[in-house]
């Protein structure tokens, strides 16, 4: 059963114009029949597992139908001509295989052989048909595989629950039509954020809550055409807000993802998002970036955002001692830590003088001494703090603890066009949530008033103040923001007179009680 408060959040969106009129019904319909085909692996294996299944076949039959149709709708002109009709092929997002789409697959849903190596087989086809699909689709389908018996038993088992799967997709007609890619975007985000509510704890490594993304990417304030990376970038969905801030016209977007699964999981994404053109990387952004240039030096962007994973130990701080792109001449971080080794590598990556970085932290950065104090220093004394936001706690899946943004901005660097810039502002928003059941969320009041104090640099009794760096400078360079706003609540003024006003009338009345009971007992007795 889908819980009411994840309906409302997806209601949320497309409230806010996502999706809108009859393709609401429509998006509907389609979030009803792929959550029941989760029904299917329920009971048998955990949401971390059968999401693979889910996704990669919901991608399968969204390409299968689009493709479908375009043939259907191939002109006149071109039909029945050999090399005209793979040119015509060729020129389409994806050239699938006759007998690996959707449909070729169904039609042998009741065979006697594995039909999970059947699927398999036809994701390997579609990656190797031609070189479009090759450059699009290098690894994305590793990271599942339909014939495991491990996660779905013997022949007679796997078969079953896949002729279900084969069955429930069946039933969607995801061919082009007003909003499609919208609604299937939409859904593809809804199923992701419903198993990472599945998976708990281990969510971490794909999923962002979307109010969150939302939050960063409006304090990002990107700009038609900007260049944005995430070095983390899980499932994509903050480099897909980033992008919904300025639809309907583009950014290029950029990310880096360690997490091979979580990496194809991020490619699918983007397309059923209509980014086909993205720069997704599956490597590790801290010790082996891809994004580089033809000279091996870091790439640089107009926004670089991202949601690193807390305090990562063992993050490989022995082989960036010598770092080859130069990122850790303020110092390097500790091994049992990689905040500031991720901040660090973002800070590099936007562009000198221009770039912008927005960050999600546990509120341990802001302390932290040692090596992780001398970096912190580093980067205040450069001026290149812009904003510390404190936010409420348990807004995760993934951990309980209150977390804090970062927003950094190069334009305040030396020479900069905020060079004069010289204070930071604090907000602090970690009182003002709405306490849910298993999970507090922001309201848009909340993500509004926090943008708002950002964006105006406004200063609100108990919740934000702009501060300068001397002032940060003599309290140690620490960040804690309870130290620059008192957010707690105001003592109320005690009125000494009318106190004491209240108990001589008080005591009077106890002294007019006491000799009543004193009558009272003498009449007893």
């Amino acid at each position: 059963m889908i819980e009411q408060t994840k309906d409302k959040e997806i209601k949320k969106g497309i409230n806010q114009g996502v999706i809108q009129g009859k393709a609401e019904d429509k998006f509907e319909e389609v979030k009803k029949i792929v959550w029941d085909a989760c029904n299917i692996f329920r009971g048998s294996m955990d949401a971390t597992s059968y999401k693979d299944f889910i996704l990669h076949m919901l991608f399968l039959k969204y390409i299968s139908d689009i493709q479908e149709a375009l043939l259907e709708e191939m002109p006149a002109n071109i039909k029945g001509h050999k090399d005209r009709e793979e040119s015509y092929r060729e020129s389409l997002d994806f050239n699938i295989p006759d007998n690996a789409t959707f449909n070729a697959i169904y039609k042998q849903k009741n065979t006697d052989q594995p039909l999970g190596a059947i699927i398999d087989k036809a994701f390997a086809d579609i990656k190797e048909y031609d070189e479009v699909n090759k450059d699009k689709l290098e690894d994305v389908f590793q990271g599942v595989k339909f014939n495991s018996p491990i996660l779905l038993g013997g022949i007679q088992s796997s078969n079953d629950l896949l002729r279900q799967l084969l069955e429930a997709f069946n039933k969607l007609d995801l061919r082009p039509q007003p909003d499609m890619s919208d609604i299937i975007g939409e859904t593809y985000m809804f199923l992701i954020e419903r198993f990472a509510s599945d998976a708990g704890k281990k969510a971490g490594e794909f999923f962002t809550p979307r109010q969150i993304s939302r939050l960063l990417a409006k304090l990002a304030d990107p700009s038609a055409h900007d260049n944005v990376c995430d070095p983390a970038a899980g499932s994509g969905g903050l480099l897909l807000q980033v992008a919904a801030e300025v639809k309907p016209k583009k950014v290029f977007l950029h990310g880096m993802e360690n997490n091979s699964g979580t990496w194809s999981l991020c490619k699918m994404n983007m397309f059923v998002h209509g980014h086909s053109g993205q720069n997704i990387h599956k490597c590790d952004s801290l010790l082996y970036p891809k994004l580089v240039d033809k000279n091996n030096k870091l790439q640089t962007f107009d926004l670089v955002v991202a949601n690193p994973p807390f305090s990562l130990k063992n993050w490989g701080r022995d082989r960036v001692e010598n770092d080859t792109y130069g990122r850790f001449h303020r110092g390097i971080p500790p091994s049992k830590a990689a905040d500031w080794a991720f901040i660090t590598h973002m800070i590099e990556s936007a562009k000198p003088g221009k770039g912008r970085v927005a960050v999600i932290t546990p509120h341990g950065v802001l302390f932290r001494g040692a090596a992780e104090g001398v970096i912190r220093q580093a980067f205040i004394q450069e001026n290149l703090l812009d904003a510390v936001i404190g936010l409420p706690s348990n807004l995760f899946q993934t951990t309980g603890i209150p977390v804090a943004i970062l927003i950094f901005d190069r334009k305040r660097e030396e020479g900069g066009p905020r060079a004069d810039a010289k204070d930071v502002i604090f907000i602090d928003a970690s009182a003002e949530y709405i306490d849910e059941r298993n999970q507090n969320s922001l309201s848009e009041e909340h993500l509004t008033k926090i943008i708002d104090t950002y964006k105006d640099r406004k200063e609100i009794k108990r919740y934000s103040r702009k501060v300068t760096l001397d002032e940060i400078k003599e309290t140690g360079y620490n960040l804690n923001i309870s130290r620059y706003v008192d957010s707690f609540p105001e003592e109320e003024k005690v009125n000494v007179a009318k106190v004491q006003k209240e108990i001589l009338e008080l005591e009077s009345q106890l002294a007019k009680t006491q000799k009543q009971m004193k009558k009272f007992l003498e009449d007893i007795a």
